[in-house]
């Protein structure tokens, strides 16, 4: 994926100002920055649900723009939520269920007659639904309402449903949020493992440093919507505008 100068404005406002850097396939990239730096409106931009004013993002040599936003699943991309976005009176499967009828190809004249090929592409959606349960360890609580499960086992459910639509790059809002210490050393190995065994291009915003510092191939910083760094976890770290941005001084 590469994010080419994109700008967004909100009135006289400058969220993000001529954004550019590269996301090779395969890594695990984190996206930093203080609250208001422009993390998020550009989650939003890449899940087009922002449209930006300047600029271009391109998805395996697609413009974005020229992709609508209900057709972003379909394009390979998936995302999560910081606030989490599931039918809390049903259960983990059919949450995750509900997540791939957004790639399934059969119209409402075929599902209403029960056509053939309705029956097949429900059991080929069964047999992956059963499949990322199984990968994110969700087997035991498949039938259990989510209202009903810990804060945590709640976040691998909406991952799930992000899974389910197969995508190549997986945009992560605050997946650490409200986990606790042992639940965050989990959610590393996992995002590893997910990336590993699903070949996976992983975006994710996250505050919890640790966590960025060491599942990240790459870290992008951003500040007041510009970016300010670029580079491995340890150049960013030692990076002299990002140790201003979060201490409010120069470095030492």
């Amino acid at each position: 994926m590469d994010v080419q100068d994109v700008t967004v404005r909100f009135g006289g406002i400058t969220a993000l100002d001529k954004i550019s850097f590269a996301v090779t396939s395969g890594n695990i990239v984190g996206l930093i920055g203080p609250n208001g730096a422009g993390k998020t409106t550009l989650f939003n931009c890449l899940s087009r649900l922002y449209t930006f004013s300047d600029g271009q993002i391109n998805f395996e040599g697609t413009p974005l723009t020229a992709t609508p936003p209900h057709g972003i699943a379909k394009l390979g991309i998936g995302r999560t939520f910081q606030n989490l976005a599931l039918f809390r009176t049903m259960s983990v499967r059919q949450n995750v269920m509900l997540g791939g009828h957004s790639r399934t190809s059969t119209g409402y004249l075929a599902n209403a007659l029960r056509l053939p090929r309705v029956r097949r592409e429900e059991e080929r959606l069964s047999a992956h639904v059963e499949k990322v349960i199984a990968l994110l360890d969700l087997g035991s609580v498949a039938e259990a309402k989510v209202a009903d499960l810990p804060f945590g086992t709640q976040k691998r459910v909406e991952l799930a449903r992000a899974l389910i639509t197969q995508p190549k790059l997986l945009l992560l809002d605050e997946p650490a949020g409200g986990l606790n210490h042992e639940e965050v050393a989990a959610l590393m190995e996992l995002l590893r493992h997910i990336r590993d065994e699903l070949k996976l291009t992983i975006l994710l915003v996250e505050h919890h440093m640790n966590l960025v510092m060491r599942v990240s191939d790459q870290v992008v910083a951003l500040n007041f919507g510009r970016k300010i760094a670029d580079g491995t976890p340890a150049q960013v770290q030692s990076n002299a505008d990002v140790i201003k941005a979060y201490l409010g001084a120069e470095a030492a």
